[in-house]
């Protein structure tokens, strides 16, 4: 029970990235530039294996996954908190283009029905039209860069996957580099800082150390001992549980469209993986 409460633990705390962003006073160019030299700091700190293996791949893949956790915060400071994570879920829409190109994996039918109904999904996002808000000021751009998350995040995947069959290498110096990469990218925009606050630190150190670093350590020693689909399945608890904290801390409700196109990514990313268990 003990790692499946790890993995639990891992999802709940990613999921509480939209709430934590939108709370903070900062550009989001700060937020994003912050929190990942906060996070960078932790994991190196806490896990030890992400402090090896920085090769060159590695360093290529973290390019990628610094865009995705940059892009991520930029989103959901313009759109809706539930927009940027479900539209980050559409990764396996553009993996079945990428996976066979980079991986020379074939696609198989459930690969080609997920990526139709992560696509049905993608253009419900934009059919939708939310209000702007304080709190999403923007959210057709906010939408549109969100999108390109779910690219950066295919290929951050797609680079994972690459990495995993070299022996001697491990996916927690992704993490550590990526967060590094991030930081560097957002920089030149977020300095300098004119004052940040007591919220906005506690803020940052909470996103760093724990939605990011803490959450990392958790999913990593949970998966050990936690068959993959089992894993896949309960990190769903992310996407299911951002908007609903959002909503509780900031009151913002997403559009309609944007709920259902979020249950169907949900869904069918779910029975996509219930399918494939015994492959």
């Amino acid at each position: 029970m003990k790692p499946r409460l790890l993995i639990l633990a891992a999802a709940l705390l990613y999921s509480t990235g939209g709430a934590a962003i939108k709370a903070i006073s900062l550009t989001s160019w700060q937020v994003a530039s912050l929190r990942s030299l906060i996070a960078a700091i932790a994991i190196l700190l806490l896990v030890p294996e992400s402090r090896r293996g920085w090769t060159l791949l590695v360093w290529i893949i973290s390019l990628s996954h610094a865009l995705t956790l940059v892009l991520f915060v930029l989103a959901t400071r313009l759109t809706t908190s539930a927009n940027a994570i479900f539209m980050q879920a559409t990764a396996p829409f553009y993996l079945l283009a990428i996976g066979p190109l980079l991986l020379k994996e074939p696609n198989t039918k459930r690969d080609y029905l997920l990526g139709g109904a992560v696509g049905i999904g993608m253009l419900l996002f934009f059919f939708d039209a939310p209000s702007t808000t304080a709190l999403a000021p923007n959210p057709a751009l906010g939408n549109a860069l969100a999108a390109v998350t779910g690219l950066t995040w295919a290929l951050t995947l797609t680079g994972l996957r690459k990495l995993g069959k070299q022996p001697g290498t491990n996916n927690l110096s992704v993490v550590a580099t990526g967060n590094l990469t991030a930081f560097a990218l957002a920089a030149p925009f977020a300095f300098p800082i004119a004052s940040i606050g007591a919220t906005g630190i506690a803020a940052l150190i909470y996103l760093g150390v724990f939605q990011i670093g803490l959450a990392y350590v958790c999913l990593t020693r949970g998966v050990r001992q936690v068959p993959a689909f089992e894993t896949s399945a309960l990190i769903l608890l992310e996407p299911a549980m951002n908007p609903v904290w959002t909503y509780f801390l900031h009151g913002e409700t997403p559009g309609p469209l944007s709920l259902g196109a979020g249950a169907i990514i949900i869904g069918a990313t779910l029975a996509h993986t219930w399918a494939s268990r015994g492959d």
